[in-house]
């Protein structure tokens, strides 16, 4: 995950952390309360980066996510450590009309955490939330965007949802304008996660509005998420950056093993490391890969496997030099992949050849390579007329991402390598959730590094969330090509026989790395988490949606 979001109607709006309700105190130590085991206990972990909000709807990051997996539940799910679907809050799902309507039946004796009964009523009652959002929420919710692709009051007659209506109580139909390969998968993103619509109403959910670079949220967002999960929201302590949840004990289903979940924000990664040294965390995401030898020796590392992607990207709206072909192929060819794999990237890691993962269908073996070659990215350059270009090159900071441990080492990396061929690069940095992802998101950046960690399988998961949209990071409708390459996206999606579909996915992968060259996909490569030796239950999940409801200490 991580979108490219549409920089449409919030021209003020850009980046900015995003303050959240803020306690007092916590009233924690270190989270090493020894006790934990199935029958209670604390488990902290140690998380990369602050959520955004506490509202998935929102949403475009990890960092954001990995709370709301605990709090809510989607209609549909996926099997612990797969990317394959699985029943959530709907128990089936049936199609008809050519793929356009999906009869779903729900789970019954559902209940959210406010008391709100979870049934037909309340799942269109979230779906016509979430189709009609306020200019800011339009930009925010930038799953639903790119997705969806419309709102109420805009786009709505392209928009992928057409309505949803309750048969009873415990079931529910939703129709679609257009079949796609998409669906229903995309519901178990936590972005369209089932919230309660008394909770929503009573704390005014979708009052979002601009401010400064970036957004503020609703008292929903901050202080009151209520979902249906085994686990619900007791404070964030944004001063000690604690984010404490306490077990959902009214769970219609098995109930989590801790008591109590927090999540100690470490933005660094080797403090992270000595906070699992010292036993003050009990696990923490992402440890380096160069530190993999040793913690296999006295910790549990568990390693995810590799379903992400580290690219590069270009936006000509940004930098008009960028518009040029040549200058865009110099810089790729500028640029040591193999090398930085080698040195930055764990056991297992690749370099990426295209825009999707091997395992994804529509992967093309026979696409244009990039090798590094300097002399060969001079000669483009210097054809293009621009032999010394200047580059504003962007790298988040107080983060690590999953496909990208160290986003200052990794520019460290291109920046020498540009260098080299004659480009002057000017580095520019924010934080990840503190104006990066909403500038990028805004097309400010003339290059920048991103990444993304598949939703669930489909090719369309990741090309339409690059360049589905006609602005965004990419800026795609800056190019000659770019409403050629907005129409192949969505009909490839469109193409209900499989086999037609993967070789139209097959036929965009040539095209992307031969005649668009949009970017460049850098690496793909299995993220980790590490775990005290006495600490069991989580699976490892290639979507980076672990279930922290299953640890246990002994």
């Amino acid at each position: 995950m991580k979108v490219n979001r549409k920089a449409s109607a919030i021209a003020a709006a850009s980046v900015a952390a995003l303050a959240l309700a803020s306690c007092a105190s916590s009233d924690r130590d270190s989270g090493g309360d020894s006790s934990g085991d199935s029958g209670g206990g604390t488990f902290t972990f140690g998380a990369a980066g602050a959520p955004a909000s506490f509202d998935p709807f929102y949403g475009t990051d990890g960092e954001t996510f990995r709370p709301a997996r605990q709090i809510f539940e989607t209609l549909v799910d996926f099997k612990p450590g797969t990317a394959d679907l699985a029943p959530g809050l709907a128990t089936k799902w049936t199609p008809s009309n050519g793929g356009k309507t999906w009869t779903f039946d729900l789970k019954s004796g559902v209940k959210f955490t406010d008391g709100t009964p979870f049934n037909a009523d309340a799942v269109c009652k979230n779906f016509t939330r979430m189709f009609d959002q306020n200019e800011a929420g339009q930009t925010a919710a930038s799953y639903w965007a790119d997705n969806m692709g419309g709102f109420k009051s805009k786009g709505a007659a392209e928009a992928l949802y057409k309505s949803c209506a309750a048969k009873g109580a415990n079931q529910v139909v939703l129709e679609i304008s257009r079949p796609t390969s998409k669906f229903p998968a995309l519901l178990g993103l936590p972005s369209f996660s089932m919230q309660s619509p008394t909770a929503m109403d009573k704390y005014k959910a979708n009052q979002i509005t601009p401010q400064g670079d970036g957004y503020t949220y609703s008292e929903y967002a901050k202080s009151h998420p209520t979902g249906t999960g085994k686990f619900k929201l007791d404070k964030y302590d944004e001063a000690n950056k604690t984010i404490t949840l306490v077990r959902n004990d009214a769970y219609a289903g098995e109930k989590a093993k801790p008591a109590k979940l927090v999540f100690k924000i470490i933005p660094d990664e080797s403090s992270r490391r000595q906070a699992l040294q010292a036993g003050t965390i009990d696990g923490y995401d992402l440890p380096n890969p160069v530190d993999w030898p040793t913690l296999k020796k006295d910790y549990n590392l568990a390693i995810r496997p590799a379903f992400n992607l580290l690219y590069l990207g270009f936006n000509p709206k940004a930098n008009p030099a960028l518009k040029d072909l040549k200058v865009r192929q110099a810089l790729m060819y500028a640029i040591n992949r193999e090398g930085f794999v080698k040195a930055q990237l764990p056991e297992g890691a690749k370099v990426a050849t295209q825009w999707i993962p091997d395992t994804v269908d529509g992967y093309n073996s026979g696409v244009t390579q990039y090798g590094y070659d300097v002399n060969k990215a001079k000669q483009l350059l210097k054809e293009a007329g621009q032999p010394n270009p200047t580059i504003k090159l962007w790298y988040p900071s107080e983060v690590s991402r999953p496909y990208m441990p160290d986003p200052q080492k990794v520019f460290q990396a291109v920046k020498a390598d540009w260098e080299k061929a004659g480009v002057k690069v000017q580095p520019v940095t924010k934080p990840w959730n503190g104006g990066y992802l909403t500038s990028t998101d805004q097309g400010q950046a003339d290059a920048f590094f991103l990444g993304w960690t598949g939703d669930y399988n489909t090719a369309d998961n990741f090309v339409a969330n690059f360049f589905g949209s006609p602005g965004g990071a990419f800026g795609v409708d800056g190019y000659p090509f770019g409403q050629t390459l907005l129409k192949e996206i969505k009909d490839a999606d469109g193409i209900v026989d499989s086999a037609q579909r993967k070789s139209a996915y097959e036929t965009l992968m040539g095209k992307l790395m031969k005649d668009y060259m949009v970017g460049l996909p850098i690496s793909s490569s299995p993220p980790a988490l590490v775990f005290a030796k006495n600490v069991s239950g989580v699976v490892p999940s290639p979507l980076t949606a672990e279930d922290f409801s299953t640890a246990v200490k002994k």
